[in-house]
């Protein structure tokens, strides 16, 4: 497995850890073709690996940082708007990119970016508009349990019902007839509508409503 083959490792996964072992795939034992016995140092390819590290450490397509029990993860760009989106919930630490750089003098020095500097813009407003439930469908819920230990809720999915199709002329007979005027039918006499204002009259009784005259009129 050469550099790019591990970067379409890391794609496929979408988290990955470097060299330690857990809940998600480690490269390390995908280069080595199996587990590892002790330290991957001690390994035959241990020169090999290293190279294939570094190669995918410089890609920016990876984010190398700690989040999966404090140890070197490797986590593919597909995966980042949905990471900022959740990352709130998430230890702030373990989003942290961290990169190695070697010195003028030979040494290595760690630099560590805090959350979300690191994170593109392009990337921001993409997590910006996603929806919780919409990151953690992406991410994975299951995958986010195995990073994070937490348990996201999976987005509930709602049936569309299909609306009935209106035909010709069912709009024909629900539009209005034409020349009809709100403010025209305001205007008309009140007495024609007057028997949609009628109190109701219980069945069988003799008195007619509007022939009733208002009490004050009887004393």
């Amino acid at each position: 497995m050469n550099g790019r083959e591990a970067l379409a490792f890391i794609k496929k996964h979408g988290v990955v850890l470097m060299s330690a072992r857990g809940p998600v795939p480690n490269l390390a034992e995908a280069l080595a073709g199996g587990p590892i016995r002790g330290s991957w140092w001690g390994h035959p390819k241990s020169l090999h690996m290293y190279r294939v590290f570094e190669e995918v450490s410089d890609s920016d397509q990876v984010l190398v940082c700690r989040l999966v029990g404090g140890k070197v993860t490797f986590v593919h760009r597909r995966l980042w708007p949905a990471l900022v989106r959740v990352g709130s919930r998430l230890p702030r630490r373990g989003l942290a990119a961290v990169r190695e750089e070697h010195t003028e003098r030979g040494s290595h020095r760690i630099l560590i970016t805090a959350f979300p500097r690191w994170v593109p813009k392009q990337v921001l407003s993409r997590a910006k508009r996603l929806s919780v439930a919409e990151a953690v469908s992406e991410f994975g819920g299951d995958l986010l349990f195995r990073v994070s230990g937490l348990k996201f809720a999976e987005p509930v999915m709602k049936m569309k019902v299909p609306k009935a199709p209106w035909t010709a002329a069912a709009r024909r007979r629900l539009a209005p007839p034409r020349g009809y005027s709100k403010a025209a039918s305001s205007r008309r006499s009140p007495r024609r509508f007057a028997h949609f204002h009628l109190p109701w009259r219980a069945p069988g009784s003799c008195e007619s409503v509007l022939e009733r005259e208002p009490r004050s009129a009887l004393s």
